[in-house]
């Protein structure tokens, strides 16, 4: 084969993966990335240096202020990283947190507090490309102090309302998942008693299908309290941090069986 075959082999590529990228299988969050970083979480009460740690090194896929970096215009990498994006804002966007409610806002402070300790932010495959996200020390310090002291993962709570954990079925968890229909995740109503991994035509995880977990009231805290904790190599990572939220939302679910 000629030099200049090649070199046109290598132009039909990279024209190819230019043109795929226009191509958007998770939406394009583009679109939404014309924000400054300037005025991101000003108002929000928190400390400085937790406000500059989730500017400078969490902005990227959870707010509107995305710094698209050279590889996110050729596919296939572009789709992996307006996944990650679309994902990230969808769980929390820095760019509407003042549209929060108080509650919410604490929420989300405290899950960004247990994660930043367990080191499970940012996402491993993601720190492999963009080393500067990477969280240090000070950086965890900064963000491990948004959780109150004593307001620990796992906390006191007293009998779960269904009503309350219908609301919060619907600011939590409905961006993943439906009652009656699979999504992200598989479709919820009934799913007290039953066996994890079990609703036919799902595509699970292979650690959650053979965990042999059955949905009680006390497998349901454990999960709410750490997913990959409970079963780990499971596709899904979220938490609830508040122990009454967690029975509420165990009290709404039970309703429905």
């Amino acid at each position: 084969m000629t030099v200049a075959s090649k070199l046109g082999i290598a132009f039909a590529v990279i024209v190819t993966s230019v043109a795929l990228a226009q191509v958007h299988p998770f939406g394009d969050p583009k679109r939404d990335s014309q924000e400054s970083r300037e005025g991101l979480l000003q108002a929000a009460g928190m400390p400085d240096s937790a406000r500059r740690t989730l500017v400078t090194k969490c902005a990227d896929c959870h707010s509107n202020a995305t710094r698209w970096p050279v590889y996110s215009r050729v596919a296939p990498a572009s789709w992996l990283i307006e996944r990650d994006v679309a994902e990230g804002r969808r769980h929390m966007n820095l760019s509407r947190w003042h549209e929060l409610s108080s509650d919410q806002q604490q929420s989300l402070e405290q899950e960004i507090a247990q994660e930043a300790k367990a080191g499970e932010m940012p996402p491993v495959q993601y720190r492999l490309l963009h080393w500067t996200a990477r969280l240090n020390a000070a950086d965890r310090a900064a963000l491990g102090a948004l959780a109150p002291a004593g307001d620990g993962e796992l906390g006191t709570a007293k009998a779960g309302d269904a009503e309350r954990g219908r609301d919060l079925f619907g600011g939590r968890c409905t961006g993943c998942h439906a009652l009656d229909a699979d999504r992200e995740g598989p479709r919820l109503r009934g799913v007290y008693g039953r066996r994890a991994g079990s609703v036919p035509g799902f595509g699970y995880s292979s650690a959650l299908r053979n965990s042999g977990v059955t949905w009680s009231d006390a497998t349901l805290e454990r999960w709410l309290s750490g997913t990959d904790a409970m079963v780990p190599g499971n596709a899904m990572e979220f938490f609830v941090p508040r122990a009454q939220e967690r029975a509420d939302l165990i009290a709404f679910l039970k309703s429905l069986h």
